[in-house]
Parts: structure tokens; C-alpha cells; sequence
């Protein structure tokens, strides 16, 4: 009888999902940011707002995971999912204002590239966390991890690519600092992507 009246899952389903949207916002932003000549203060004030909304139900995931007694899946993985959400939002957030810092002018065509790549894989990763609500469907969500896997060795090709050309046409040493960072900070997101999905394949692991 005690334990009908302790929480259950604490709604974490609805959460993820608006994590992982929150995710596709920033990386949508991310594609308007590098696609404008300069960055402004309006611009900065969209993606800092997505970074709290994004901060606010990471927290809420926690706080709830710390009062409910019957979690949907392994409390850690719930932590962890949680987390590197947070950071795939955070990390965009961090390249937009690094941009805007380091007074980025025109449109680089590699960080287009970059944010084309990173826009496919939070849309991927929307797709995979979405997946854990009804693991009946494994075939989709397994496509999405490995289509995020896939995405994240795109985007080391694409760093070293990158680098190599920047550092053997571009002089200014400046220049240099500034791009190879944002550049790196790009392939960053891949990976904490791929993390994400590492943490989906664990608890599809566990729950199979």
C-alpha cells in the first residue's frame, strides 16, 4: 500500500522531449548566427534565452529524479541524459558567443558547413531521446544513434580538413587563434551528440 503513493517517473518522458527540442532550437540558431555578417545584441539575447529554457528543465529533471521513487530507467542514465543534453545547448551557446567576442565578421562557408552538420545531428538525437518513450520501435531509434555516430566522423574529417586549410592560408596568427577555437568548439558539439546517444544505447541495453 506505501507504494501507491510515491511518485513514479516524475514525467521524465515530456522532459527529455523538451530538452532535445531545446537542442534543435540552439542548432537552428546556430545556422542563422554563422549565415549573418555580424552578430548583435538581439541575436545573442534568442540563443541565451534557449541556453536557461534549456538550463531550467535540466534542472527540473534533477530536482524531480531526486524525489521520485520509481524512475522509468536507471537513475544514472537518467543524470547522464540529462547532462549531456545540457551540454550539446550549452557548447552552441558558447560558439555563438565566441563569435561574437572574438568580433567574427562576413560568413565562413566552414563554419556554414559545420553548423549544417551539427543541425542534422541534434535532429537526430531529437529522434533517438524521442525513441525512449516506446522502445518497441528500436529499428528507428537505433537509425538515429548511428546516424549521429555517422555525423560525429563526418565532423572529424571536417576539423581536420579545416584546420589544415587555416593554418596554411590564413597569416594572421589572430585569425589563427580565433577560428581553429570555434572550429574545435564545432567538432566539440559532434561529440557531446555522440555522447547523448551513447547514453541512449546503455539504456536501451539495460531495458531490452
Amino acid at each position: 500500500m506505501f507504494f501507491k503513493f510515491l511518485p513514479r517517473d516524475g514525467n521524465f518522458f515530456n522532459l527529455f522531449d523538451k530538452q532535445a527540442d531545446f537542442a534543435v532550437d540552439a542548432a537552428v540558431c546556430l545556422k542563422e548566427a554563422v549565415s549573418k555578417d555580424h552578430i548583435d545584441e538581439e541575436f545573442l539575447q534568442k540563443m541565451r534565452n534557449i541556453e536557461h529554457q534549456g538550463d531550467e528543465v535540466a534542472h527540473e529533471i534533477i530536482d524531480r529524479l531526486n524525489k521520485t521513487f520509481i524512475t522509468p530507467f536507471d537513475r544514472e542514465d537518467i543524470h547522464a541524459l540529462a547532462k549531456e543534453l545540457d551540454d550539446v545547448i550549452d557548447m552552441v551557446n558558447t560558439i555563438i558567443s565566441r563569435m561574437n567576442v572574438y568580433k567574427i565578421s562576413g560568413v565562413d562557408k566552414n563554419l556554414v558547413e559545420f553548423s549544417d552538420v551539427i543541425y542534422d545531428s541534434a535532429k537526430a538525437v531529437a529522434c533517438a531521446v524521442k525513441g525512449l518513450r516506446n522502445m518497441k520501435y528500436t529499428k528507428s531509434l537505433s537509425d538515429s544513434c548511428v546516424e549521429v555516430n555517422r555525423l560525429e566522423n563526418v565532423g572529424d574529417a571536417m576539423r581536420d580538413k579545416v584546420l589544415g586549410e587555416l593554418f596554411e592560408k590564413q597569416k594572421d596568427p589572430i585569425t589563427v587563434i580565433k577560428l581553429k577555437e570555434i572550429y574545435q568548439d564545432a567538432e566539440t558539439v559532434l561529440d557531446i551528440c555522440e555522447d547523448v546517444v551513447h547514453v541512449v544505447g546503455s539504456i536501451m541495453v539495460k531495458q531490452a
